[in-house]
């Protein structure tokens, strides 16, 4: 097994983009999912309400720390990180403490999507991954992705509609099924395996366009219906970084 494909975002909900190389630390892959966004009352926002998102670039310089952001239109937008005020954000059904990032991309992105909108960073330091440290990595097979795709009828489907951190080629279709409670070694880190990715609605909206083009959990109810898993309409598998160290395309990945 190798590693296929490394997709990160330091903006959560906004467009994922590849890389070829990145360091898997105890958050996740370094610099993914470090900003999120918030509506006026504080509440999350991400691609499932507002598909727009999907649109956008992000782009973070993380020895200068400058946040860039590239519009559909080919404008591009950078500005420094500059954290201000905090404020509590409802983030799924907890609260976290936030601090505002300072400059002109908050405005940016609220014209683009049409409503009033705030960049924020985990006043923690910690990432905007939905499941936190315990799921900093999801996982998902070219070969699932591949027999989805054949359930549905379609020649492919692209993986990053599933916003998954890592794509691993060379395995049978679901084998990551199996992999959970056991430890997977992906070039030099290390992963615990803990559970299943239950899948959203926002699998149904196109990676780049972000219109909804494809019913992934109707697809998924019907070809995943006799599957056991940890979660529902459950595609790909999450876990927690046991062993930190840099992750490349075409890395060897094996079960320790």
């Amino acid at each position: 097994m190798v590693v296929a494909a490394l997709n990160t975002t330091p903006i959560k909900g906004l467009r994922i983009a590849a890389r070829r190389q990145a360091t898997l630390e105890r958050g996740g892959l370094r610099g993914d999912r470090r900003f999120f966004l918030i509506d006026e009352r504080g509440r999350m926002v991400n691609g499932k309400h507002v598909g727009d998102l999907n649109r956008v670039i992000a782009d973070l310089d993380e020895p200068e720390e400058v946040l860039s952001l590239t519009f559909p239109d080919g404008r591009l937008l950078s500005a420094p990180v500059e954290l201000g005020a905090e404020l509590q954000a409802s983030f799924f059904s907890s609260t976290r403490l936030a601090r505002l990032v300072e400059g002109p991309l908050s405005a940016a992105l609220s014209e683009h999507a049409g409503q009033a909108l705030r960049l924020v960073a985990p006043a923690d330091g910690s990432s905007a991954i939905d499941r936190g440290a315990r799921g900093a990595v999801s996982i998902i097979s070219s070969a699932s992705l591949g027999a989805l795709a054949r359930a549905a009828g379609e020649p492919w489907i692209d993986a990053r509609r599933f916003r998954m951190s890592i794509e691993v080629s060379g395995t049978e279709a679901h084998a990551e099924d199996g992999w959970i409670g056991r430890d997977l070694v992906i070039g030099a880190a290390r992963v615990h395996l803990l559970g299943h990715v239950g899948r959203c609605i926002i699998t149904s909206r196109h990676p780049e366009s972000g219109l909804v083009d494809l019913p992934t959990l109707d697809i998924l109810r019907d070809y995943r219906a006799g599957a056991e898993t940890t979660e529902p309409l459950a595609f790909g598998v999450h876990g927690a970084v046991v062993g930190e160290g840099s992750v490349s395309v075409g890395d060897r990945v094996r079960l320790a």
